[in-house]
């Protein structure tokens, strides 16, 4: 479920008569890869325990190093960019904020956005998030990727751009 308090940004980073309607990370497919390349390298680091006495002092250290290597670049680097990148959506801006040394944000007001569409690829389906697309007057379309439960994003989207000042009630569905 969305949990705004897991997520969401501090009341002293909203403005006076902001309000915090939804707060969410991108899809946990994202982790797909990460979680698989966690196993192989486990299962290389068990494997290299049980190689011949003969090249194991040097061998060991070899794949252990790479092993390390590899959990650093493939699995806790994805995984720190998953869970500092964030969205969340008030009833007069969309903010992203991600980084994980270097921290950086873009924020978008309601007001420059102009369309607002979704797209959902088979695998999208399959997994229950898609492409949300808001597209402003000026500028490039801002390309929000696996979005949980996007036709929900994009319902409560439509209903903060075009349907008056107070923001819906956000129905609960999965952030997965």
């Amino acid at each position: 479920m969305w949990e705004h308090d897991r997520m969401g940004l501090p009341p002293e980073l909203l403005g006076a008569g902001e309000a915090e309607v939804l707060s969410l990370h991108s899809h946990v497919k994202a982790l797909f890869v990460p979680a698989i390349v966690l196993v192989l390298v486990a299962v290389a680091i068990g494997v290299s325990f049980a190689l011949p006495t003969n090249v194991q002092p040097w061998a060991n250290w070899v794949i252990l190093f790479v092993g390390v290597l590899a959990f650093v670049l493939w699995v806790l680097v994805p995984f720190l960019r998953w869970s500092t990148t964030t969205y969340t959506f008030t009833n007069r801006r969309i903010i992203t904020r991600r980084g994980i040394i270097n921290k950086s944000g873009h924020d978008l007001p309601l007001t420059r956005i102009v369309n607002v569409a979704y797209s959902r690829s088979l695998s999208d389906r399959i997994f229950g998030c898609g492409t949300l697309s808001l597209t402003t007057a000026a500028d490039e379309p801002v390309t929000l990727d696996d979005i949980p439960d996007v036709e929900r994003v994009h319902v409560m989207m439509t209903e903060l751009l075009f349907g008056g000042d107070t923001p819906p009630s956000v129905p609960k569905v999965k952030d997965e």
